[in-house]
């Protein structure tokens, strides 16, 4: 069995070395945010789950999907008949101007109304030669619609389709959507002449996972569907797991610690967020994480291209340091001495 005083000193020894070794670590900057952004991109967050939900709403919304919302067109070839009136059945092709003409009547408008609509107005019409007429309108023949779908999807391009589509048709036809999109689509209705483009912003995640059926917003000649990619955050310094995250909805900054694993033991809680000025520059912000959690201060939302450090405190790290040369110690000494 050693001497307990030389298993001692030993450890004497080993605490000096690593309190010398904390002094010099002190003179080194802290962790360099700079080093994450240059590996910002790497490890995408996957949206399977995203897309697997597209394909089983599109499944659904498909078979329910009926042309009571589809509005008509210049190009689309109507049937329309008089209910018990059978001299007045007959085909109209819808003018450019948006138009069609019947017998005794001319000039219906019909562009931009519903099938439904389109035989209100014209039994209004009608009611100046026949009672009460009832009137039928069925779309023979759709005209082709171009529908663009852009940014992250699997295949952005311009569709040309027929018939009512709804943002989950375009959705599945472009692919689904990428792994850098974002849970928001944008979609750009087209305004009429003198009208400008209506912007309609839809979270996919409600449409797709909540199921909101509301959301799976009807299409037309001329939409454009826009899914924006995601944005991304860094995080460094003394958490279990910095890396770079992908930034989808509303983020907090107890929620990016969160995703990085949490805080080590030698973590300080003034914590630092980089955040880009738009200049080229970046604004320093610091949070007290303590404060945050006691409800003392707002939690932070964090925006694309944050960067999150963590600094390190140097006496926890050695206290750190020390609890485990001393448990591995005595762990040793137990062994000599048995």
């Amino acid at each position: 069995m050693k001497n307990p005083l030389f298993t001692a000193g030993r450890l004497l020894i080993l605490i000096i070395s690593a309190f010398s070794f904390v002094l010099s670590s002190c003179a080194s900057a802290p962790g360099n945010y700079q080093r994450i952004i240059r590996n910002a991109y790497s490890g995408a967050a996957s949206t399977d789950k995203l897309n697997g939900e597209l394909i089983k709403r599109a499944m659904t919304a498909g078979a329910l999907a009926s042309t009571a919302d589809y509005r008509i067109g210049p190009g689309d070839l109507l049937e329309i008949s008089v209910f018990q009136v059978d001299e007045l059945k007959t085909t109209a092709r819808v003018s450019r101007a948006g138009e069609i003409d019947l017998p005794l009547i001319n000039g219906v408008k019909a562009v931009g109304l519903t099938t439904a609509g389109l035989a209100s107005a014209i039994e209004l019409k009608l009611g100046v030669y026949l009672e009460n007429p009832v009137v039928t309108v069925f779309v023979k023949q759709y005209r082709s619609q171009r529908i663009t779908v852009l940014g992250a999807v699997k295949s952005p391009q311009v569709f040309t389709v027929s018939g009512q589509k709804y943002l989950l048709d375009m959705l599945s036809m472009a692919g689904g959507l990428s792994g850098d999109a974002s849970n928001l689509c944008i979609v750009q209705k087209k305004g009429s002449a003198c009208g400008k483009p209506e912007i309609i912003k839809i979270d996919l995640k409600k449409l797709l996972v909540d199921g909101r059926a509301d959301l799976n917003i009807p299409l037309s000649s001329g939409d454009v569907v826009s899914v924006p990619e995601a944005g991304r955050f860094f995080v460094d310094g003394a958490v279990g797991g910095p890396g770079s995250f992908q930034l989808k909805g509303s983020t907090t900054l107890t929620q990016a610690i969160s995703m990085a694993k949490g805080l080590n033991f030698e973590a300080i809680k003034k914590i630092k967020i980089y955040r880009d000025a738009g200049d080229g520059r970046r604004r320093l912000i610091v949070a007290n994480y303590d404060s945050i959690l006691d409800g003392k201060s707002p939690d932070i939302y964090i925006r694309d291209k944050d960067v999150i450090f963590v600094p390190r405190s140097e006496l926890k790290a050695l206290l750190k340091g020390i609890r485990g040369t001393v448990f591995t110690s005595s762990v040793a000494v137990g062994r000599e001495g048995y």
